[in-house]
């Protein structure tokens, strides 16, 4: 975990590496808490925007799954990258519950409330600093992860909606990330930092696991 100082009622910029964006996910006790955190992690979505996501909007593609979010006026969009699981799962609840279901169906309060609930444990359990993590720290870290293996900002830019590249860099990307540090340190001989660098693995988000399985079938489909 890389934390910088932030002089806002946070008090800190947090980036996630892979590992404890996975430990983030394994923590959520529940199906919504998974997603929304999943959301934020792993396609780098405004908390506003996680709770405006309905089933539909995650979608296959020839470039893989997306998840479309909408502008204001709801006439266009953009596209983002996500997850098998979180298309498996948007499916699913388009099946039972209909295409226009929110996959968090809760304000951008309850996200910030359950995260502040996971990270709090976290924080007794491990690094106190897990504290300090915001919804805007899961879609930082997201476009952190993925400049470790995207060279080109303006990808992540477009794929995040920024429209401001000074932002972006200044308030997003972090340059000196965990995972970057041990990229770089990794080629020093002399220091045993190891060799894992962000993307060497997939990593696999169990959102349909055996018991959301279950929930999702004593749920009623629609009509």
């Amino acid at each position: 975990m890389f934390a910088e100082p932030f002089d806002q009622k946070d008090g800190y910029r947090i980036w996630l590496d892979l590992e404890e964006t996975d430990e983030l996910l394994a923590a959520a006790t529940s199906r919504e808490e998974r997603i929304a955190f999943a959301l934020g992690v792993r396609s780098g979505l405004r908390v506003q925007e996680i709770v405006s996501v309905e089933a539909k909007d995650v979608v296959s593609t020839s470039a893989g799954p997306r998840v479309r979010v909408w502008h204001s006026k709801g006439k266009e969009y953009r596209e983002t990258p996500t997850t098998k699981d979180i298309l498996a799962m948007a499916e699913t609840v388009a099946d039972l519950q209909g295409p226009e279901t929110p996959l968090v169906d809760h304000s951008t309060r309850w996200v910030q409330r359950h995260l502040d609930d996971v990270t709090g444990e976290l924080a007794a359990d491990s690094d106190e600093m897990w504290q300090y993590v915001t919804p805007h720290d899961l879609r930082r870290s997201w476009a952190t992860l993925l400049s470790a293996d995207i060279d080109d900002p303006l990808l992540i830019m477009d794929f995040g909606g920024w429209e401001d590249i000074e932002t972006f860099l200044e308030h997003y990307r972090g340059s000196y990330s965990p995972a970057v540090q041990r990229r770089e340190l990794s080629k020093v001989d002399w220091l045993d930092v190891g060799e894992r660098a962000v993307g060497e693995r997939e990593p696999e988000l169990a959102l349909l696991d055996d018991d959301s399985a279950a929930r999702f079938s004593e749920v009623e489909p629609q009509g």
